[in-house]
């Protein structure tokens, strides 16, 4: 079932209408890039295509050399708008020439676009296309809020101020901070204040993509480069041409791919796998890491001369465990995008909220997003307390206790109260010394849990019903 909020396989679908496959390559590639779903259909099949009134495209990009006329698939092509009326095309023309059509000559007729094109520029002409008004109602979307830095801490305080003075210049920018601290929304956020933002911004997770392949993703391949390079296909650095190429987790690169990036950051020129012609790069190249990259250096993993044509500007991102006031504001910015997205929400009891700002979060920022997405799955317009949080928030061993604490557990420790009774002829008051002991243990179990009694019981080996009982019987309460 589709999101609210997210495409529908319909809303994606785009057909590619062509010569050959490979010429529709590059296009499908950017289609593709942009989530869209493109389907290829050759120019004398399109009229097969649309029989039996199973066309179902949000849009159409007609690939043209300058020998291909569209006026004479005016039948298919109206029958395509009849059937989808919301439907618009879109010629992308290789080649130099006028444009051999005008709007309204062909049925649903939006623009012409030239090759080679930069992916933002066609991106705009996707945005920017017109709805014709006759189509059935679409379903009515939420609006979805921003992923954007959250946080008014010291820290993040200091990372935005770093943003604002690196953006406006061109500078390399090195991200660095643990994963799960949200490295890829810095980037983001210095492409977004730069000169460059309405050109396209370009991710690529260098650990993610197989070395051998990464040549390719990086800088793109002619046909017959290698086994399986059926077509050409442009690389990121195309795509982001007059952008900003975010290179993620970059300590992961190899040695031999390291000296290609560096050429590039040297003298802004590559050249496709496979092909002789230089291509230049106008592109802001932004970087980030989980990895000491100064010790691999020293361990001969990463090179030097990069390491600081990166290092130009670095920026830390600190992990979620050194700014816990910014838990809640997070949280509260998780919750409206699930609001955003799926239609419900979620409330927090105090108790709850206490909890995760004492947690350690090792996972960071991204560990706490996974928490409130499943709650919103198990519980949807609940309000959460602290038993609906997952084990690892509550269970032993994940608390870090002050040095304060620690010293107040061992001078009360069990073994305090048990040496020091003797057992006489007189005997002993055996029920009071046991209420003594467990009242004690109770205060300490409370006292370093910050009063939450749910993590108390956890500590203790208890239900927290049991727990709670128990502190009704001793006349307890939790500060």
């Amino acid at each position: 079932m589709a999101m609210v909020g997210q495409p529908t396989e319909t809303e994606r679908r785009m057909l590619v209408v062509g010569a050959t496959l490979d010429g529709a390559r590059s296009v499908m590639d950017m289609l593709g890039f942009l989530r869209r779903r493109p389907i290829f259909v050759p120019y004398d099949d399109l009229e097969d295509e649309l029989s039996g009134g199973r066309a179902a495209y949000v849009a159409a990009v007609m690939i043209t050399d300058g020998e291909i006329d569209l006026g004479g698939y005016s039948k298919p092509l109206a029958q395509l708008r009849e059937q989808l009326p919301t439907l618009l095309i879109l010629e992308y023309q290789r080649g130099e020439g006028d444009d051999p059509y005008r709007q309204g000559e062909v049925p649903g007729f939006a623009g012409t676009l030239r090759s080679p094109i930069a992916l933002q520029t066609f991106r705009n002409e996707l945005e920017r296309l017109p709805d014709s008004g006759r189509g059935p109602a679409r379903r009515e979307r939420r609006p979805r809020s921003p992923h954007t830095l959250v946080g008014q801490s010291p820290a993040m305080r200091r990372v935005r101020q770093l943003i604002e003075r690196v953006a406006a210049t061109d500078a390399s920018v090195l991200i660095l901070g643990e994963s799960g601290t949200g490295k890829e929304l810095v980037a983001r956020e210095v492409h977004r204040q730069s000169a460059r933002d309405e050109a396209a911004f370009v991710p690529l997770n260098c650990g993610a993509i197989p070395r051998d392949l990464l040549e390719s993703e990086l800088f793109g391949h002619e046909k017959g480069a290698f086994t399986g390079a059926i077509h050409s296909r442009p690389g990121r650095f195309e795509m982001a041409e007059g952008g900003t190429l975010f290179l993620d987790e970059i300590g992961d690169m190899t040695l031999d791919m390291q000296v290609k990036v560096l050429r590039v950051l040297q003298e802004e020129t590559f050249e496709r796998v496979g092909s002789n012609k230089t291509l230049t790069a106008d592109v802001r190249i932004l970087a980030a890491t989980h990895r000491d990259l100064e010790d691999q250096i020293r361990r001969g993993e990463f090179r030097e001369d990069l390491f600081y044509r990166l290092n130009v500007f670095p920026v830390e991102v600190p992990p979620l465990r050194a700014r816990s006031e910014d838990i809640e504001p997070i949280i509260g910015a998780m919750l409206g995008r699930l609001e955003d997205q799926e239609g419900y929400s979620l409330e927090f009891t105090d108790q709850a909220l206490d909890a995760l700002q004492t947690y350690h979060w090792p996972g960071n920022v991204r560990e706490l997003g996974n928490i409130i997405e499943r709650l919103g799955i198990l519980y949807p317009n609940q309000r959460i307390d602290i038993d609906q949080l997952p084990e690892r928030v509550l269970g032993k061993g994940e608390v870090v206790l002050s040095p304060d604490a620690e010293r107040r557990m061992t001078d009360h420790s069990p073994g305090d109260y048990i040496a020091g009774v003797k057992m006489t002829s007189a005997g002993v008051d055996l029920k009071e010394l046991v209420n003594r002991l467990e009242t004690s243990l109770i205060e300490q179990a409370l006292d370093l849990n910050n009063g939450v009694v749910a993590r108390a019981a956890k500590s203790l080996g208890l239900q927290r019903t049991t727990l709670v009982e128990k502190m009704r019987k001793y006349g307890l309460e939790a500060n």
